[in-house]
């Protein structure tokens, strides 16, 4: 699970999900759509392939990806609405996003 979730807490991963919602898209719409570089796009859209939040399919010369589960935009919806609904302890945590070695 953390593990999961660490994946999921990468603000350009976010972005790409965000951006697949509607359906599936090749690396150039995805950098359209982000404003990220393709570089980055391809690196972050492997890892969520090999995670397996993301699948990938042939099209031609192009491969579109797009969620490998309904389940996927699922979590997506219901992680905001549960943000909704607990913004103000989430802004006001000192906890999570401390560096391991830091103190908060």
């Amino acid at each position: 699970m953390a593990k999961l979730c660490r994946g999921l807490s990468d603000p350009s991963r976010l972005s790409i999900l965000e951006a697949l919602r509607p359906g599936a898209m090749t690396v150039s719409e995805v950098v359209q759509a982000t404003g990220l570089t393709q570089s980055n796009v391809s690196n972050h859209l492997g890892c969520l392939y090999d995670c397996g939040l993301v699948r990938r399919e042939q099209e031609g010369r192009f491969v579109r990806y797009g969620f490998s589960d309904p389940r996927v935009e699922m979590l997506l919806r219901l992680s905001e609405e549960l943000l909704a609904d607990t913004a103000r302890g989430v802004v006001a945590c000192t906890q999570i996003g401390c560096a391991e070695d830091e103190p908060c």
